[in-house]
């Protein structure tokens, strides 16, 4: 088997270090970040930088890669061009899957289709200034990649808890581990699929979505797992940004992983289990809800079990693939991180230890800081 290239994209906030809100600052990030640089200074791959729906964000690209050694190089890399950058211009980048402080309104991004989004989905489109993390998979066709979104569906809630990062938001306890997860379900076109079972009736649901004004282009099919638009991969869009960049990484394996079992069974003809819309839901709401701090529905037994059984049970499931890939030592020391605690667990701990969501964003910010500051890097960035 020949393993499959995978890419992340991350979404990261631009925060005032001194009010602790978010800041419209990314065109002067990016400018900053585009300026010529000294030659004599090896500068990191980075697969792209670019701007998001609202000018508190910005979003990093990795290139695709074989080896996940490499994706984390370029993830950290692409975290430190967006650190020097904001920094130089006297802003943080966080990597916060929600605004935990403020609820001021969001500068929109100077593009036509963006300024069409906020005519046509109206306060939605202002909730969901959130930051999620987005993982490519190569596939040969899209029936293939159509067949995998179909068989990874009841995994999707135990990915989406190894990742929540997101229990404050507009300076308040949501009591959810990933409330980014609630805001981005207010999306027409947001969420759980139910089997499409091939390419043409997936490509039928799309424009019936479109007909309905449901998703006005491609790009606008913000399903949990998708083809992507205009790269020939599945793209798993379930995660929150991570705090830690390894974790974006144990995600991006068992992606991988589920990815290249749903192929296998699909060319062979495997049949499909059957998953009511209702039920999926439910999984990801607990999954938000809780994250790995308690139960979720194992699709193995369709039951509740601890959360460590249930990602154990998703390794075991995938374990070939995991081998072939090159992937478990990876994966194995992933999940035991990630149980311990993820970017949550660190944001609460945070609170419980400091006492307010101010503290909060001040720690979100040095942890994220922390990420991609070196001496080299320091030293070029404005204190």
């Amino acid at each position: 088997m020949v393993a499959r290239t995978v890419g992340i994209e991350e979404e990261l906030l631009l925060i005032d270090p001194a009010t602790r809100f978010v800041t419209g600052r990314s065109p002067d990030v990016l400018k900053r970040h585009r300026e010529p640089r000294d030659p004599s200074r090896p500068q990191p791959a980075v697969g792209g930088l670019g701007q998001e729906l609202f000018q508190h964000q910005l979003e990093t690209r990795t290139e695709p890669v074989l080896e996940l050694s490499e994706a984390l190089v370029q993830l950290v890399a692409g975290r430190r061009a967006v650190g020097v950058a904001a920094r130089a211009e006297g802003v943080a980048a966080v990597a916060s899957a929600t605004v935990p402080l403020g609820d001021q309104e969001p500068q929109v991004s100077p593009d036509a289709r963006y300024r069409d989004m906020i005519g046509a989905f109206g306060e939605i489109t202002r909730m969901s200034g959130t930051c999620g993390m987005h993982v490519h998979v190569a596939i040969d066709s899209d029936d293939e990649g159509v067949g995998v979104i179909d068989r990874m569906a009841p995994w999707l809630p135990i990915l989406l808890a190894t990742t929540t990062n997101s229990p404050y938001s507009a300076g308040r306890d949501t009591r959810h581990m990933s409330w980014r997860t609630q805001l981005w379900s207010l999306w027409p076109s947001a969420g759980k699929t139910e089997a499409f079972g091939s390419a043409a009736n997936y490509y039928d649901v799309r424009d019936q979505l479109s007909a309905t004004g449901a998703a006005t282009d491609d790009g606008m099919l913000y399903f949990d797992a998708r083809l992507s638009v205009g790269q020939p991969t599945v793209e798993v869009r379930v995660f929150d940004v991570c705090d830690d960049p390894a974790d974006a990484v144990l995600a991006a394996a068992l992606v991988r992983a589920l990815v290249e079992h749903g192929a296998r069974d699909w060319s062979r003809g495997e049949p499909l289990p059957r998953w009511r819309a209702e039920v999926l839901r439910a999984a990801h709401w607990r999954a938000a809800r809780l994250g790995l701090t308690g139960s979720l529905l194992d699709p193995l037994v369709r039951e509740l079990r601890p959360a460590r059984e249930v990602l154990e049970s998703l390794v075991a499931t995938v374990r070939t693939e995991l081998v072939a890939a090159g992937d478990l030592d990876l994966v194995t020391r992933g999940v035991d991180r990630v149980l311990r605690g993820t970017g949550a667990t660190r944001q609460r701990a945070a609170f419980e230890r400091l006492g307010t969501i101010e503290a909060v964003v001040d720690d979100l910010v040095e942890r994220s800081e922390d990420v991609w500051r070196d001496p080299d890097a320091e030293s070029s960035v404005s204190p």
